[in-house]
């Protein structure tokens, strides 16, 4: 007993063949091979950057002393943190100083 046989795959095509009808077929089936093509590549490219990264890091390690490694990312890291909560500030003062939209909507009621 085979789980799929000749006749299942006919009437599949049927469903479907009706379901969406003859015209978006090829449309749909362009579209699923777009996906897979950049999905292909998106993944060929991630298993690249670790590679890539491994590597990196292989060199840096030999290049440079386990101490002074971390030090450097720590202050990058400390700069990042300090001017993302200078543009969170901004934007809290920017958001203070304009009037909110139900304040604008009664003012051009009135």
């Amino acid at each position: 007993m085979n789980a799929l046989q000749p006749w299942h795959i006919i009437i599949l095509v049927l469903v479907v063949v009706l379901l969406f009808g003859a015209k978006r077929l090829p449309d749909a089936a362009r579209s699923i091979g777009k996906s897979m093509k950049i999905f292909k590549a998106e993944t060929k490219d991630m298993a690249g950057d670790k590679d890539k990264a491994a590597e990196t890091e292989e060199v840096e390690t030999k290049q440079l002393p386990q101490a002074a490694t971390p030090a450097p990312a720590a202050n990058a890291q400390d700069k990042q943190v300090a001017d993302l909560q200078r543009q969170l500030d901004e934007l809290k003062k920017q958001q203070a100083a304009a009037p909110a939209p139900a304040e604008q909507a009664q003012k051009n009621a009135s």
